[in-house]
């Protein structure tokens, strides 16, 4: 990997880090620094691959209360960077997957060594507020949120200095019923964030559309792009559908929504 590739990728985790408590560009999600990281490596359909299928985990990984998800910033750009430097392209994506999970669950270490770093910065805005002072308080945000980004640049700069023949030779050493063990057990991860994200979106508004989905999807030899568009198409059919129902004068029992009227009807 040439200097400027491991310049960049050190550039994309850093962000990725600091998106991971931003969340405005997504820089952590997987399917956006996998790709990215791919791009600038020269990997990019390997990287777009992995994290589109890194995604579909992701989904089902939520903050509820005082329970932390898993780290999905140093999920995607540590097993982004440990396919590239595999070298196996598309054919180890199964087994980068395999290696995000608990990567992803060691990334809350991590996580919670930075926010107990982050307590005495809290503290000493709360002095300069005390004191007016403004400029002091945005460079201790500023400096706080770049530790974010450090805790994933660190990790992934470490990871770069491993030679890739080790790497590549690590992997390849990896024994069949290992590596398939690994992929039947990364697509099983997939499949329950995917029902956990289904489970929280469950409503009778929303499941006529989910079973149009999917039969479309089994049915069909459509292209995910075609697959999305007709996502796009119902989504926009079923919010002016709303809107008509919200700005209708029916009795005390129409609910606003005319999907759910439809429903409550039979």
């Amino acid at each position: 990997m040439s200097v400027v590739s491991i310049i960049l990728v050190l550039i994309v985790a850093f962000f990725a880090g600091m998106e991971g408590i931003l969340d405005e560009f997504q820089f952590h999600q997987p399917l956006v620094a996998c790709t990215l990281i791919g791009l600038v490596t020269g990997n990019l359909e390997a990287g777009i691959i992995l994290g589109g299928s890194l995604q579909m985990i992701a989904l089902g990984w939520a903050n509820i209360g005082a329970a932390v998800a898993p780290d999905a910033a140093l999920a995607s750009v540590a097993s982004a960077i440990i396919l590239v430097l595999g070298g196996q392209g598309v054919k180890g994506v199964s087994s980068a997957i395999a290696i995000a999970i608990p990567l992803a669950v060691a990334g809350l270490v991590l996580t919670m060594f930075v926010r107990t770093l982050a307590v005495p910065i809290v503290h000493l805005m709360d002095a300069a507020a005390e004191e007016g002072n403004y400029r002091r308080i945005e460079l201790l945000q500023i400096g706080a949120i770049c530790m974010q980004g450090l805790r994933i640049a660190i990790p992934a700069a470490l990871l770069l200095f491993i030679p890739a023949d080790a790497v590549r030779t690590g992997l390849e050493s990896m024994p069949a019923w290992l590596t398939g063990g690994m992929a039947v057990g990364g697509g099983m991860v997939v499949a329950v964030g995917y029902a956990m994200v289904i489970n929280m979106m469950a409503s009778k508004e929303v499941w006529p559309f989910f079973i149009i989905g999917f039969v479309v999807a089994a049915v069909s030899q459509l292209t995910l792009i075609a697959l999305g568009a007709l996502g796009v198409a119902m989504a926009l059919i079923y919010l002016n559908l709303s809107k008509m129902g919200g700005s209708g004068t029916g009795g005390s029992g129409n609910t606003g929504d005319p999907l759910d009227q439809i429903l409550n009807d039979y």
